[in-house]
């Protein structure tokens, strides 16, 4: 199956880099056009009805952020490609979207674009794009959301939802206010890489707390949160999590 692609890019020489690379390692990705202009991407995007997109983030006249607000119902899949730092990689990746870095590396393309076509079959793009689209609107101190990746998919949750995430042998154990938890594939590492610092505390190697739930501190290291559960707290984080009550 041939999956409709387009490229979206005001360099004419990282869309030529990328068309080559494309077209020499994914048979199954057919680029259809490539843009340096966003705004006439946008003219011509009903008629293409992409099913992929790749979109550079930092174009002058219009960012690839603001090409998604200018779409009611992107249900296309993305892979942004970006030569930003924290800030734009850190709003995608809590949704677990796509992204590849300038210069592009080979072995993340392909990352990339193997996790974009497996979305594509589960139908999870909608829902995706919904997230970010929200994140981006909603500012730190506000409720934004989180795309959890789990074995058999995808599970969408608000931050306020969730109380705490647990480490366990290479996967993350997620509790939610309403008492269930799920097991997600991915390590406690990249949970504290996408949540909001301003949201979630690591307070130990194996666990990260929403500081809204945090209820009692105890003086033998013990943080209590609303749902009852008792979580330790690292004797080198102490006063890094007390200064936060006290600022």
């Amino acid at each position: 199956m041939k999956i409709r692609t387009i490229l979206i890019d005001d360099e004419p020489k990282a869309l030529a880099i990328l068309e080559e690379k494309l077209a020499r390692s994914f048979g199954q990705i057919e680029v259809i056009k490539s843009y340096r202009d966003p705004e006439q991407a946008l003219e011509e995007l009903s008629r293409i009805n992409p099913q992929l997109i790749f979109l550079d983030i930092a174009m002058p006249r219009m960012s690839g952020f603001d090409f998604l607000e200018r779409i009611p119902d992107p249900k296309f899949e993305i892979i942004f490609v970006t030569a930003f730092g924290d800030y734009a990689i850190e709003a995608i990746k809590h949704c677990a979207i796509g992204y590849v870095v300038k210069p592009i590396v080979n072995e993340e393309l392909e990352t990339a674009v193997n996790n974009a076509m497996r979305n594509i079959e589960r139908n999870t793009t909608h829902q995706q794009n919904d997230f970010l689209l929200n994140n981006l609107r909603v500012g730190e101190s506000e409720n934004k959301k989180l795309v959890i990746p789990v074995d058999d998919g995808l599970i969408f949750s608000e931050y306020n939802d969730i109380v705490r995430f647990e480490g366990e042998t290479g996967y993350t154990r997620i509790h939610f206010t309403n008492g269930s938890s799920i097991l997600s594939a991915y390590n406690i590492g990249y949970y504290y890489s996408v949540v909001s610092k301003k949201v979630f505390f690591q307070v130990h190697k194996s666990h990260i707390v929403n500081i809204g739930h945090i209820t009692r501190y105890f003086k033998d290291g013990l943080i209590e949160l609303r749902n009852q559960h008792q979580v330790p707290l690292s004797r080198r984080k102490r006063d890094e999590f007390l200064a936060i009550f006290t600022r």
